[in-house]
């Protein structure tokens, strides 16, 4: 056999998460390796028929301190960390009377679970683990000799590997598991510094982790030749697109996520019943209305080119109608918080079409929520945008006040204009989109492509005039000089809001 293969005879294991123990139990019985643990876990592998040695006996050192220390000695981390294939590790080993440990399977304290549960600081001060990512890390850096397992998914094809090598390990394998163990402490790590920025106060700190948890490989990136794949954040407590059930269809693309995203974000800004189109992160048609079928007409008509193969967002359940409605065209990705069973037999006509439900509640609240930007060198973080708007944030500037009509599609077009890139032209009227620019380099080529957009969209629904005409406008940034007002007027609007205003446009 290989130098590189070590064969298991001592194993160290300490276990929160006892999910597959029956895999652990098999492979200590069958190779008769000999265990060190510590309490719940050296009881259940007793329950188990499994002779087991206390850490406390083997250390000759009593647990301490309300169980703070238990493997922090000098016997437990030199058997971790003692490289003994060399003759002087071997001779302080042997001195110390210090037992090579060839195994370490461990995972540790749900630091995670103790936040998401509410527990007080002092509760989730107990709940950081310190002796799991000490043994962690020392038998991850001695991984030339031990072998160190962390998640409970590993355990079968860990056993597959002694089954195939006789109870031994490779360095290739033990290398692998060392990756896995390394990322995990930087993982927990990381939950716990940034529970406690906030727990202290400490909004941008000198040096920052971000936490993720691998929750699907996807087929590639934003262009085929690129590899992607997505990540929960255990952080976020909130429910979006990651967490969602996929009820239909073939796995969401990366684009597929990127845009549902933005379509799940665009629709949570709406109490009313509302629906969203999207197409390549940005709305191409979004309406309100008590009845959700009509919401759905007045989205589509927006913009029905852009809407075809687009992503649709709704806030309430899809029903048979809506389902009937939205079968006529193609779709990628539908998302709704519910789907009736009549919706879903229309739905499954399309195999590919994608259903998404997501598990978000009416009261759910975001206490804070930062975006991270990806730079060339770096990265950008700031907080989300979560101003909501209403009639008491309006300053009226003009001598034409709007009527209660126009503040409300004021109000509507600007929470649209939120989701919309810059430079972002809406126009809108009765709840529902009639024209949008998006992404122009100038805010007056946003205001000509959202009056054209208006202007194909009632031809195509049979209009004798411009949906535009009587409708708002909402731009996300000052107008810097009248050209864009102006195409804005001419549109045939009526009213307009926009964040602050423009020397140049008062004059």
């Amino acid at each position: 056999m290989s130098s590189d293969f070590i064969p298991i005879k001592r194993a160290l294991i300490s276990l929160s998460d006892k999910t597959n123990i029956e895999i652990i139990v098999s492979i200590i019985k069958k190779y008769n390796i000999e265990v060190l643990s510590t309490g719940g876990t050296a009881k259940l592998l007793r329950r188990h028929d499994i002779n087991v040695k206390d850490v406390s006996d083997y250390t000759d050192f009593p647990e301490m301190l309300d169980g703070r220390v238990k493997t922090l000695h000098p016997k437990i981390h030199g058997g971790l960390l003692g490289r003994y294939n060399l003759s002087t590790h071997k001779s302080e080993m042997k001195k110390n009377n210090i037992d090579p440990i060839n195994l370490v399977i461990v995972n540790l304290y749900p630091f995670s679970d103790a936040v998401k549960n509410n527990l007080n600081f002092d509760e989730c001060i107990e709940n950081i683990d310190i002796g799991g990512p000490s043994m962690i890390r020392s038998a991850a850096k001695n991984h030339e000799n031990v072998c160190i397992i962390t998640n409970p998914d590993d355990y079968e094809g860990f056993q597959k590997i002694l089954d195939k090598n006789n109870c031994s390990t490779t360095l290739e394998d033990r290398k692998l598991y060392a990756a896995k163990a390394f990322a995990k402490t930087a993982y927990y790590d990381s939950l716990i510094s940034e529970w406690f920025n906030k727990e202290v106060n400490i909004k941008w700190p000198e040096t920052i982790t971000i936490a993720g948890k691998l929750s699907n490989e996807l087929r590639y990136g934003e262009n085929p030749h690129q590899e992607s794949a997505v990540y929960k954040n255990p952080n976020h407590k909130l429910n979006g697109i990651v967490k969602s059930k996929l009820l239909q269809g073939k796995k969401l693309s990366y684009n597929n996520l990127n845009d549902s995203d933005a379509a799940y974000e665009l629709i949570k800004e709406f109490v009313d019943p509302t629906i969203a189109i999207i197409k390549h992160a940005n709305p191409c048609g979004i309406a309100s209305n008590k009845i959700i079928v009509e919401a759905w007409k007045d989205a589509l008509r927006t913009d029905p080119q852009s809407a075809f193969g687009g992503i649709v967002a709704c806030n309430r359940e899809i029903t048979e109608e809506l389902a009937n409605n939205m079968n006529k065209i193609f779709l990628e990705v539908i998302i709704a918080p519910a789907f009736s069973a009549e919706a879903i037999k229309i739905f499954s006509s399309k195999k590919n079409l994608r259903l998404l439900k997501t598990n978000a509640t009416d009261n759910e609240t975001v206490i804070e929520h930062r975006i991270v930007k990806d730079l060339y060198d770096g990265f950008l973080m700031q907080d989300r945008d979560l101003e909501t708007l209403n009639i008491d944030h309006l300053n009226v500037v003009t001598i034409k006040k709007p009527n209660k009509k126009e503040y409300r599609d004021l109000i509507f077009a600007f929470k649209v204009a939120k989701h919309v890139k810059s430079n972002a032209i809406i126009y809108a009227k009765n709840n529902a989109t009639v024209g949008i620019g998006a992404g122009q380099m100038s805010r007056i080529d946003s205001s000509q492509i959202a009056t054209i957009k208006s202007q194909n969209a009632s031809k195509l629904a049979g209009l004798d005039k411009s949906m535009a005409e009587g409708s708002v406008v909402a731009s996300d940034a000052f107008f810097p000089f009248a050209d864009g007002l102006i195409a804005a007027a001419e549109a045939g609007v009526t009213s307009i809001i926009q964040p602050g205003g423009s020397i140049s446009t008062l004059r």
